[in-house]
């Protein structure tokens, strides 16, 4: 099996104080990917950041304490592609290759900080939309993690009548994924072995949220249809808090 893991931080330090990286070591994942390490690359060069075991790949965000993408992988890549030619300044996107498979980390802008950040939210889909296509023709196994900073369809959030005009639940949004799933010919990899309601990966620090399981399913694994059915088995980790996202762990019947 190919054990392929994503989750955004909020703070790669942050995370690692509650104990983070001692969970990963024992998950055995093949690929682990990270998003909103909030930390630049001199940050980052201590043994915690870079396990024994694995190779660690940042792209950093110019702005300090913001945003930013790793990748860990047990198998050197063959190449490794930092960034995106629209978006080279926010440490959005890493992607390694091995051999015909190729694994990415993305964190798409949230558009959460008012209506000029939303525009450069639908910027970088359809830029993003763009290259998938390309992805596509480049590879018929890839794997792309990460923060879509997007709930797909009313199972994947809670509350969908009260966020329906707000950013992450948009229409316009939502069509976008949908295109995703359908047009594109991407698939949901979670939502392969896994169709129920309440499974979320986000949950809001205001209120009592958590604890009541008020959430956002908006972190995926999404695949080109190849790999379908490879999906075996995913898990929402939720036995421990290291962020206000939560891990997500999907295995593969593939061979690397």
């Amino acid at each position: 099996m190919f054990r392929v893991m994503t989750i955004n931080l909020n703070g790669i330090r942050s995370a690692a104080k509650k104990g983070f990286f001692d969970w990963m070591l024992q998950q055995n994942a093949d690929v682990i990917c990270v998003q909103e390490v909030k930390a630049q690359h001199d940050q980052l060069t201590t043994e915690i950041f870079n396990p024994l075991g694995y190779y660690s790949y940042f792209n950093c965000a110019e702005q300090k304490g913001y945003s930013g993408v790793g990748l860990y992988s047990k198998k050197k890549p063959d190449n490794i592609i930092i960034g995106l030619d629209w978006d080279n300044k926010e440490g959005r996107y890493i992607e390694a290759h091995f051999g015909n498979l190729i694994v990415a980390s993305l964190y798409l802008p949230s558009g959460t900080s008012g209506e000029h950040r939303q525009i450069v939210k639908y910027h970088f889909l359809k830029r993003y939309a763009e290259y998938l296509i390309k992805l596509r023709e480049k590879s018929s196994q890839s794997i792309i993690c990460g923060d879509w900073n997007i709930a797909h369809t009313k199972l994947d959030i809670k509350n969908w009548r009260g966020n329906q005009n707000h950013t992450g639940f948009l229409p316009e949004e939502r069509e976008w994924m949908d295109a995703l799933f359908g047009r594109l010919g991407f698939v949901d990899a979670f939502r392969v072995v896994n169709q129920e309601e309440d499974q979320y990966t986000w949950w809001s620090n205001r209120g009592q949220a958590w604890a009541k399981n008020v959430g956002w399913r908006i972190d995926y694994q999404v695949i080109t249809p190849g790999l379908k059915n490879a999906v075996k088995s995913a898990l929402i980790y939720k036995d421990q808090r290291f962020s206000d996202h939560a891990p997500l762990l999907i295995e593969y019947d593939i061979n690397q």
